[in-house]
């Protein structure tokens, strides 16, 4: 990816999607005569960058369970347009686990934990409540730091 010799990443899918690679020809053509393409690709690209900055400081600067709620926060499309929808029940704790930095007995610990507070439903899908982001943002005691 990106010209990389060697792998440098690894991305999983976690619902069926399709990929396409692009030439870098192709690309710089199209951002040189498509305004509109291109506009789309730079904001796309600073949020991008945006969201690996928080990931960072969420990575340095927090506990494995306040990275699981921010995680599940975003899976379940909290602060965008609409109400918070179910995280897809192909989702598994060991993947969980991958994406925040963690062990999968961890995450086990951390769900049944959020759900035994009533901050999210876990069976066989996840549904995540208003609480877990009331919880995040307000450091509640329920969520305390404990790397």
């Amino acid at each position: 990816m990106n010209g990389h010799k060697l792998r440098i990443s690894t991305a999983t899918a976690i619902v069926d999607c399709v990929i396409t690679a692009i030439t870098k020809d192709a690309m710089l053509a199209a951002l040189h005569a498509e305004p509109k393409f291109s506009e789309m690709f730079m904001a796309y690209l600073l949020t991008r960058n945006s969201r690996i900055e928080e990931d960072l400081i969420d990575q340095l600067f927090n506990s494995s369970e306040r990275r699981l709620a921010r995680m599940l926060l975003l899976l379940a499309n909290f602060g965008k347009a609409g109400s918070p929808q179910p995280i897809s029940p192909n989702i598994s704790q060991e993947t969980l686990a991958e994406m925040i930095g963690t062990t999968r007995s961890r995450v086990s610990h951390f769900m049944n934990k959020f759900r035994k507070l009533g901050l999210i439903d876990y069976n066989g899908h996840i549904e995540v409540h208003n609480s877990l982001l009331s919880a995040v943002l307000h450091e509640k005691p329920e969520l305390h730091e404990d790397h």
